[in-house]
């Protein structure tokens, strides 16, 4: 088997106040390249927090992390993440005044590519709304948007920069079962055929079960 792209070593998370809380105690985990992982567990067992330390949005209390091969050192992970990572979240994080399109570009700007109407950025936001669905609505502000529409477009966003893994937290949480098929169908098949890493926390047994591994973390701890 090949190296793991992402792996997780004895991964813990304690908070001290308003109360002294372990919330996780030793996380082992690898994930490989053109795979799918869930996550499930009651509410409150650390989901969120778990794909916050493996997405480097936040700081393990001890343990070790290593991305691509390389250990993760927290305090400068913002370009690993700025280059490698991918996330979408059950709220969208969407910027609701501008357009769709717009929406897509805010990533490429942001890491200071040419996001001009003939640019290779442009290019692929276009790309990535045909993918989606979204084309046809492109020049809409996202606030016009449905809460799938959204989704999608969160997608859409988070594929903009071809991260190597795509951390999504609770991706089909807000949507009727048949859009909720849509979103997952969407993240499987970016999965498949571009060979990329899916991390996904849900509460949807479905979507766990059509994923190639799943995890149950509860008292902090990670079972298969």
């Amino acid at each position: 088997m090949n190296d793991p792209i992402l792996k997780a070593e004895k991964i813990t998370k304690t908070f001290t106040s308003p109360a002294p809380l372990e919330l996780l105690k030793g996380i082992d985990l690898e994930l490989y390249k053109g795979t799918s992982t869930a996550i499930i567990g009651k509410s409150g067992e650390g989901k969120s927090s778990l794909l916050h330390i493996l997405g480097t949005l936040d700081e393990p209390t001890t343990g070790t992390l290593w991305i691509n091969g390389k250990e993760v050192y927290y305090p400068k992970a913002n370009l690993l993440r700025n280059r490698h990572l991918g996330f979408v979240f059950q709220a969208f994080h969407l910027l609701s005044d501008i357009t769709a399109i717009d929406n897509l570009l805010i990533p490429r700007a942001i890491a200071r590519y040419d996001v001009g109407p003939k640019s290779e950025s442009f290019h692929k936001a276009v790309e990535l709304l045909q993918k989606v669905g979204l084309y046809e609505r492109r020049h809409l502000p996202a606030i016009k948007l449905s809460g799938g529409e959204k989704q999608r477009l969160a997608i859409a966003r988070a594929f903009m920069c071809d991260p190597d893994i795509l951390f999504a937290d609770e991706p089909t949480g807000n949507l009727d079962h048949i859009t909720a098929i849509e979103i997952q169908n969407l993240l499987f098949s970016w999965v498949e055929e571009e060979k990329k890493t899916l991390l996904v926390v849900t509460h949807s047994q479905d979507l766990a079960r059509s994923c190639n591994a799943s995890y149950l973390l509860e008292s902090g701890l990670l079972l298969p």
